[in-house]
């Protein structure tokens, strides 16, 4: 179906796929959507199917491996109206094809947020669509948001929509993405609203250009007001401004036309389509364009317009702004000559509120004119910067690392460890203090340092026949050195053996988000467990069942169960075992521990497990790292990235050391190429095929046989 009026394009109830969904720019787009309007249903990428794109508050989002899939496992009103495409250039027409094969039945409209898509390409597209009456956004496009409906598809609005966006009388049209976001804070100031804001993109064949959706804002009741961004290139804004003139366009617009500058030094404005070719694509030549078409000339903030029925008839048309900071007067003096009422009262006005001011002794040198005196920080930022103010190291400052170095340093005299004398630490004697103190830079109570020694225990070795331990015997019976055995080792550990810790300390972060904890050592903490524990089993069991009724995977709870330990009515790893005695010993808990052991039973009374799970090596470890960089986590000391890597680096430390021991072992004791499997053990599962010759090869054999 083909839209009618803006509103056909996005509206209330609309459901959106996204392709490429875990690309990077995707998944973050796809979740702060996913917060403000909740319209994602699904999306997919190769390999990757079965995962979820995790949604603070929200719901999260299935990833299918194809198209095809998300439509076969949806049920037909979850199915998608709006397609987002986020794939490579050389991807687009493949992923836009699919769309068109599979979900021509129930899709509208697809954007595609791809740059730098081929005009061969581009045009393909076109037809192909037409054909399916699918209409196309872009390329190039950063998205759509529809104001009074709260919907968005992109990012139109960056992270936080409603800063910009509010319900109003006025339509955005941009080239730009960007713009589409500084045009509506821009309206604020003047009081009005948008109903809204869609980027068109600059790429160099535009699917649906500026004449097209202003023919679709006439017909929308809501929109009385158009704002338009344009750049150079293109005949687009020529044709739209003939149909305007044809058809006695009965809505003003607000052209901003940029580029004139750049063109004149020959620079571009970086979209593929800005790039002039022939006069009537300068922008000079656009400006006219407009100018002849509103019959007024641009906008001058500093003249006295007077109420005339010359300046009501040009403003019915409209008028160009030479410069976007004019938007908002140029907006109040056409809604106040055509005696319109504003959406609302004006708000944030346009005058520049600097959040720092600092002259560094140059204030009494300035004029007074040039001085600007310190503005208001506007929320969230107030409260962003005020707790950056009160924590060390909340943000890290970046710079030349090259040879620099927090975690180490050498007079020429004495290496330090962040400032600590190395020769006072070997006089202590205790490895793993140091080794934490070259990590972090944070000293450790004593029974923190005795927990992480025991986790660096446990991670010696589960045995010859794991992965990483495999790794090293590889490479003994390959002849390596030591060195190589241990990196072979460490390249054996990944996400599934050795990283699960990591996942569990982000795991436990979520879950314990906005919860004060002074000590999660004491036992006496007042966290509610089980009020926690509850709310995240019935969480788990809400994702698992969906995830079974739609027959895809889910993201199972970290470090929750063990493949070795499983049969007993309640299960248990004896490595974690050690940690919990001696805790139990000391008469400390650790509080990220017991929300782990009462979320397995918990499991289990909701009929979700057959038996309590255990909580394995790997888990124990991370709660053990978590509760020991729990309070230098608080305070900014260290952060999230690096308290989570340590989990990591505890089992791969302990496990690349036990792994030497097997080399050692294997070197000694055994052959040669044994760890090789014979060819007859090994099972073929494509069959013996010959390679077709080459028509080169064809010729050379007719000309030997010739």
């Amino acid at each position: 179906m083909r839209a009618k009026k803006l509103s056909d394009l996005l509206r209330a109830g609309d459901r959106v796929a996204v392709s490429n969904i875990t690309g990077r720019e995707a998944s973050t787009v796809s979740v702060t959507s996913q917060k403000y309007c909740g319209n994602i249903i699904g999306g997919w990428a190769l390999g990757k199917e079965g995962q979820f794109l995790e949604v603070a508050g929200g719901e999260p989002i299935p990833v299918f491996p194809t198209v095809e899939e998300l439509i076969k496992k949806l049920p037909k009103k979850r199915q998608p109206n709006k397609i987002m495409v986020y794939s490579p250039p050389q991807a687009v027409y493949a992923e836009v094809k699919e769309v068109v094969e599979h979900c021509k039945e129930t899709v509208e409209t697809i954007f595609v947020v791809t740059e730098h898509v081929s005009v061969e390409v581009t045009a393909k597209i076109a037809q192909m669509c037409g054909q399916a009456h699918i209409d196309v956004v872009g390329c190039n496009s950063l998205g759509m948001i529809n104001t009074y409906d709260r919907m968005r598809v992109g990012a139109v609005g960056s992270d936080n929509p409603d800063e910009s966006f509010r319900p109003g009388s006025v339509a955005i049209i941009s080239n730009s993405g960007n713009m589409v976001n500084t045009m509506a804070s821009y309206l604020l100031s003047a009081g009005l609203g948008t109903t809204y804001g869609i980027s068109t993109g600059k790429d160099l064949l535009i699917l649906m250009p500026l004449k097209d959706l202003l023919d679709l804002a006439r017909k929308d009741e809501r929109t009385r007001m158009v704002v338009a961004y344009i750049e150079p290139g293109g005949l687009y804004e020529k044709e739209a401004v003939e149909m305007l003139v044809k058809t006695k366009y009965p809505k003003p617009i607000i052209a901003y036309i940029t580029g004139a500058i750049l063109e004149k030094f020959e620079l571009s404005l970086g979209h593929a389509g800005a790039v002039v070719e022939g006069k009537e694509t300068t922008a000079p030549a656009k400006m006219k364009l407009f100018d002849d078409y509103f019959g007024i000339e641009p906008f001058d903030p500093n003249k006295k317009y007077e109420k005339t029925d010359e300046l009501a008839q040009a403003l019915n048309r409209g008028i160009r702004i030479t410069s976007l900071h004019h938007l908002p007067e140029a907006a109040a003096l056409i809604w106040d000559v055509l005696e319109m009422e504003r959406d609302f009262k004006p708000s944030k006005p346009l005058t520049l509120n600097p959040w720092f001011v600092d002259y560094k002794g140059h204030g009494k040198q300035l004029p007074s004119n040039l001085l600007l005196h310190k503005g208001t920080i506007p929320e969230p930022y107030a409260s962003q910067i005020k707790q950056l103010s009160q924590a060390v190291g909340a943000s890290v400052a970046r710079r030349d690392m090259r040879n620099a170095s927090h975690a180490s340093s050498n007079d020429g005299i004495t290496p330090r460890l962040y400032g600590y004398p190395l020769d006072e630490e070997m006089k202590k004697g205790s490895f793993v203090e140091s080794l934490l103190l070259a990590w972090t830079g944070e000293q450790l109570r004593d029974f923190e340092v005795e927990l992480m020694e025991k986790c660096l225990i446990a991670g010696l070795s589960n045995g010859p026949g794991t992965i990483s331990a495999q790794g090293a015997k590889l490479s003994a019976s390959a002849g390596n050195a030591p060195n190589t055995a241990m990196i072979a080792t460490l390249a054996c550990l990944g996400q599934v053996h050795g990283g699960n810790g990591q996942q569990a300390v982000e795991y436990l972060l979520r879950v314990f988000q906005g919860i004060e904890i002074e000590d999660p050592y004491n036992p006496n903490h007042d966290v509610n467990l089980r009020e926690l524990v509850k709310k995240e089993a019935v969480r788990f069991a809400k994702v698992r069942s969906a995830a079974k009724e739609a027959g895809v995977d889910y993201d199972r709870i970290p470090c929750l169960g063990h493949p070795v330990f499983r049969n007993d009515p309640v299960n248990y790893d004896p490595r974690e075992r050690v940690i919990a005695a001696y805790l139990e010993e000391k008469g400390l808990c650790n509080v990220f521990l017991d929300f782990y052991h009462m979320l397995a039973h918990e499991l289990k009374e909701l009929g979700i497990a057959r038996n309590v799970w255990a909580v394995n090596v790997d888990g124990a470890i991370a709660t053990v790292v978590l509760g020991n960089f729990w309070r230098a986590l608080q305070e900014k000391h260290l952060t999230v990235r690096r308290v989570c890597d340590i989990a990591f680096l505890v089992f791969a430390l302990g496990r690349a050391a036990g792994a030497a021991g097997e080399y050692l072992d294997h070197n000694d004791y055994g052959l040669p190429m044994d760890m090789r499997i014979p060819a007859r053990d090994c099972i073929a599962l494509t069959r013996s095929r010959e390679r077709r010759r080459t028509p080169r090869e064809q010729a050379a054999e007719t000309s030997a046989a010739g």
